[in-house]
């Protein structure tokens, strides 16, 4: 697989373009930070960039099965470095308005790229490598993170907010330039019956999901990271007031993130010793454990224990859902699929976020990780009794999508 010439493109281009997206986010703090006071209208002006993704989520998916994927990661490859312009411009304007356009543009093109990228990886490797695949692109992106965010927070300080957004841009234009390389073997999909008659929706993609009992369990079963994930930043800054130190906030990150990469490195490897539905629900286990450790949050270690914890399932958790998905999903259904998909994360995630902060204040962290935690164990532990009653129902056959190994 490490010999696909596409397979270095789309990770070289992952980890360039990554990195330039955390030097927009970080950029668009410190703009925010200087331009507006309340951090209730902040919210609202990111909101209103995350609005226009979930709005435009349908149309996407679409797109994306009816073009060709490339076509679909070049036009928003160049959509996504259009929209720096408008950010230079909100600089110099010292413009709130021009602020909001370019997170509409940026958040638009992100919802047509990542469904399309998730759509392309089955097509430039063997379905035999997808779980290494999925799994090494996760760490490239955790590595763009780390990366971009240490850049931009150095940046931020050195140079005028521009040059910051200028280096996001060439990022965004090595992307496009990488993109263009691509070579993808993929025939144009036929028109679907129902495609005539409505111009955007995500209505044939339901009763496949619901006829995939294995898609739908896992699925919902990303709700189990999700909930801790929503609201990171917030329970992070928690943990930091409670134990009165600034220093365990960079201590969590690094925790996380390197065991985040360490669980996505390994799973190839479990892959090929355990089932995925086995590694699916044993994670989702672990991080359910992990959320309720955190009930001792005022310990340093057991802190920094959770993290790793937390951090190494979700990197093997991930790329097995991702897999599961690429592999039982139709391929003429991934561009309508993953953008539901990515729909939903984003209103998962504004949720969360929103109920992190609530039970923050209402009841604090330790009852609140104690909620999260009972509630993902349950979830778990219900969907993993069904799907072993499925599983024993169906022996000696397996579904249309091949829910059995």
């Amino acid at each position: 697989m490490l010999r696909n010439r596409n397979v270095w493109i789309l990770l070289a281009g992952e980890f360039i373009a990554g990195v330039g997206l955390w030097l927009g986010i970080i950029g668009n703090l410190e703009f925010m930070q200087e331009k507006v006071p309340s951090d209730f209208v902040k919210s609202l002006i990111l909101g209103a960039g995350l609005l226009a993704s979930i709005l435009i989520g349908p149309l996407a998916g679409r797109l994306i099965d009816q073009l060709h994927k490339k076509t679909v990661m070049l036009a928003s490859g160049f959509v996504r470095a259009l929209s720096v312009i408008f950010m230079l411009i909100a600089i110099q304007q010292d413009s709130i308005i021009w602020m909001i356009v370019f997170l509409v543009f940026i958040q638009v093109a992100a919802a047509f790229y990542f469904p399309a990228l998730q759509a392309a990886l089955p097509l430039v490797v063997a379905e035999r490598d997808l779980l290494q695949l999925n799994g090494i692109h996760m760490n490239v992106a955790t590595l763009s993170r780390v990366l971009g965010t240490a850049i931009a927070g150095v940046l931020v300080v050195q140079l005028p907010l521009s040059t910051v957004y200028i280096l996001s841009l060439v990022s965004y234009l090595i992307l496009f330039g990488l993109t263009w390389l691509l070579v993808i073997e993929e025939q144009q999909p036929a028109k679907l019956p129902s495609e005539g008659k409505r111009s955007a929706g995500f209505k044939e993609v339901f009763p496949i999901i619901k006829g995939l009992p294995i898609v739908m369990m896992t699925l919902i079963l990303t709700l189990v990271p999700l909930l801790f994930i929503g609201g990171f930043n917030l329970v992070v800054i928690n943990i930091s007031e409670i134990q009165d130190s600034s220093a365990i906030k960079g201590w969590i990150y690094t925790a996380e993130g390197i065991a985040f990469m360490a669980g996505a490195f390994v799973i190839k490897k479990l892959g090929e010793a355990f089932s995925p539905y086995t590694i699916l629900f044993t994670f989702s286990f672990v991080i359910g454990l992990s959320q309720l450790i955190l009930f001792f949050a005022h310990i340093p270690f057991l802190t920094i224990l959770a993290f790793i914890i937390f951090g190494f399932a979700v990197g093997c958790f991930f790329p097995t859902a991702a897999t599961i998905f690429q592999t039982r999903i139709p391929k003429e259904f991934h561009g309508r699929f993953f953008s539901f998909r990515n729909m939903l994360d984003r209103i998962v995630f504004q949720v969360v976020l929103l109920m992190t902060g609530l039970f923050l204040d209402l009841i604090g962290l330790a009852y609140m990780v104690i909620v999260f935690g009972l509630f993902s164990l349950i979830m778990t532990g219900v969907f993993y009794t069904r799907f072993v009653r499925l599983q024993s129902s169906e022996k000696l056959a397996s579904t249309p999508g091949g829910m059995i190994k």
